[in-house]
């Protein structure tokens, strides 16, 4: 067949996505299609920013970033969209994966959220005003996963999972009434011991094997071509070469969530504390209050055991002891250098407040 004719999307555009276009699946069409579509990224760590880059790359106008954590040195094995100034500076990942974006493709726009996705805040950050056309899961955590079925079966809104560590990436699409939801497949989030990239290490190869299976998803879904979308939990383990694939089918008349429309999760029922992947650390998000950092460096001046004390429009940052405290705007902290809760309350308290 002779290739779809382009001339009615703009000369720069139809050069930019020429080799897009000449794929029979995409087409002039299907590249408008794009141009006009909203992703949100939930997590741009390292799944997120591959996610993230390919879906700036492919021309998908609008993408929403919403990320809690910053760049650190250990980040750039696998984060594609972030360099060493970024980890100097200690840049929140939203906003550096913003920055990074504008710089290959400025005509996607980016909305970039320095925040924790959490009952309180899913509706502003991902409400139908939004007009965002699917959630793409990048988190390192099933607390926020089980939180964005909720809200995306509550809303009729397709999302994909995708998930990596060590060798092995998966995904799954769930698109509400028409296929199994998350809490259909796995009733429960995983109890006990569960790997993280802190315990079983990460290749860059998995993640960016996770996000490509993610974003071609995706596309299928915004150049209206829903029909196309897989319909199972598909998994790779690299290093060895195992694959499987667990058909999802319809959902499950005896679901609570999609079938019963009953969202725990989403309303903030038992939600713990989260021990972030790859560090030794608590993070604070219960004290959604604003704060001054001025007014907070000059008060953390007076301490004579505070270190490294630095800070920027979108963090302060300081090292007291063992510990190292990261603050953001809203009052969210991350405490890294401790798994223990109290511990990371109690540094909170005194350096923060309460």
């Amino acid at each position: 067949m002779p290739p779809e004719d382009a001339s009615h999307l703009a000369p720069d555009l139809t050069d930019r996505y020429s080799r897009q276009i000449l794929f029979p699946g995409i087409g002039a069409d299907g590249q408008r299609h794009l141009a006009s579509a909203h992703a949100a990224i939930i997590g741009t760590g390292a799944t997120g920013a591959a996610t993230a880059a390919l879906l700036a790359r492919a021309g998908v106008g609008t993408l929403t970033l919403i990320d809690r954590d910053y760049v650190e040195p250990s980040n750039l094995q696998r984060q594609i969209l972030f360099d060493e100034a970024d980890a100097q500076a200690c840049l929140p990942k939203a906003e550096a994966a913003r920055r990074h974006i504008a710089l290959f493709n400025s005509s996607v726009t980016v909305h970039a959220a320095i925040a924790d996705l959490i009952p309180a805040n899913i509706g502003e950050l991902l409400g139908a005003e939004k007009r965002i056309d699917v959630y793409l899961d990048c988190t390192d955590n099933f607390e926020t996963r089980y939180l964005l079925n909720d809200y995306a079966v509550q809303q009729g809104k397709p999302w994909i999972y995708a998930a990596a560590v060590g060798a092995y990436a998966a995904t799954m699409n769930i698109l509400p009434t028409e296929t199994a939801c998350l809490a259909c497949v796995f009733p429960k989030p995983p109890s006990g011991p569960v790997e993280t990239c802190d315990t079983a290490g990460i290749l860059s190869t998995a993640v960016n094997l996770a996000a490509s299976l993610q974003v071609t998803e995706a596309l299928k879904l915004l150049t209206r071509q829903p029909h196309l979308m897989r319909r199972s939990l598909l998994s790779f383990d690299l290093w060895t070469g195992d694959r499987s694939e667990i058909k999802t089918g319809k959902p499950d008349p005896d679901c609570p969530v999609c079938a019963g429309r009953i969202f725990t999760h989403l309303a903030g029922e038992g939600r713990p504390h989260i021990t972030l992947c790859g560090r030794n650390s608590v993070q604070i998000h219960e004290h959604h209050r604003p704060v001054s950092f001025a007014e907070m460096r000059s008060r953390l001046e007076q301490h004579p055991d505070i270190e490294d004390l630095r800070s920027n429009d979108l963090l302060l940052r300081f090292r007291r002891g063992p510990y190292t405290v990261t603050l953001f705007p809203d009052g969210r902290a991350l405490i890294q250098g401790t798994t223990d809760i109290a511990q990371a309350r109690t540094l909170y308290a005194r350096f923060i407040g309460s």
